[in-house]
């Protein structure tokens, strides 16, 4: 992306047609009431409010609210070059903390730790919490519903589900261009960067609550207990698959995808196996999981 004064985006709104002027960042330093829409000033004022940071170039903050499906109605780039930087950002300031923090932690233990911290579904759940979805510009006509659903599934894994729901992947999206935007528009300084991504990513998932995955788990207690694995795929047809090892099994449903369904399955056979073997469950949510 070209940097400071190569940068020109058109101004606009989410409800409003947009200016058909490009203003320079120095004009964007001293907005006017004629070249912004009280619509525009209150989506920048908000969303400034939420996050935290006060932009100088608030052009980038319109940008990267601008999903790929509506940034042909103007002038306006999409997110997506902002999305890009803002994944490197967040993973180099994720891994830096944890570096620190952990002194004594194996490199994988510190891969698996930034992993849960900077996956679709822990970015997603960011969105979701401050509603950024409100705020985004797109034509997907379905996203409302999808963020409804992934509000709700929520509710039954507060801190992370660990690959047992299927969060919008767009919500993700936005909070990694946003984190690109800031990264940009202050100069780069990983500092500042650091103060508004630590608030916004709370409650950050740490080496005690982090949980192993649902396949992970199911194969060590099989391993454990010298079961074979068998699986029975009849995802295409029903979305569902089976799991089962000594006479534990587990059934998994997700139509969506097929990742989940196996997840789900390996998830509720481990379950039945801590249940009836009155193995722990490491703090493990063992409630069913349901389509």
């Amino acid at each position: 992306m070209e940097m400071d004064n190569n940068l020109d985006y058109l101004f606009g709104s989410m409800e409003i047609q947009p200016c058909s002027s490009t203003l320079d960042q120095s004009e964007n330093q001293d907005l006017s009431e004629n070249k912004v829409t009280l619509e525009w000033k209150k989506f920048v004022e908000e969303l400034q409010e939420v996050v935290g940071y006060k932009f100088k170039n608030v052009n980038l903050l319109y940008q990267a609210f601008t999903h790929s499906s509506f940034h042909r109605e103007d002038e306006c780039e999409s997110y997506e070059r902002l999305e890009y930087i803002g994944d490197s950002v967040l993973n180099l300031l994720i891994a830096k903390a944890h570096y620190f923090l952990y002194l004594d932690l194996a490199p994988g233990q510190l891969t698996r730790l930034r992993a849960a911290n900077v996956d679709t579904e822990k970015l997603a759940r960011v969105a979701a919490k401050y509603d950024f979805h409100k705020y985004l510009r797109h034509k997907k006509p379905l996203l409302k519903g999808q963020v409804e659903e992934f509000k709700d599934a929520m509710l039954e894994y507060p801190l992370h589900s660990s690959g047992l729901i299927d969060p919008p992947k767009v919500l993700a999206d936005v909070v990694e261009s946003l984190i690109g935007a800031i990264y940009i528009d202050c100069k780069f300084s990983m500092d500042i960067t650091w103060q508004v991504v630590e608030n916004l990513l709370q409650p950050m998932i740490t080496l005690e609550n982090l949980e192993t995955h649902p396949v992970t788990k199911f194969y060590e207690a099989c391993q454990r207990n010298g079961w074979s694995v068998k699986l029975i795929d009849t995802w295409e047809k029903t979305g569902e698959i089976e799991v089962f090892a000594g006479k534990f099994a587990g059934k998994g449903k997700f139509s969506g995808k097929k990742l989940i369904a196996l997840n789900r399955a390996a998830h509720n056979a481990y379950c039945e196996i801590v249940k009836n073997l009155k193995t722990t469950c490491d703090n493990y949510n063992c409630n069913e999981a349901q389509d």
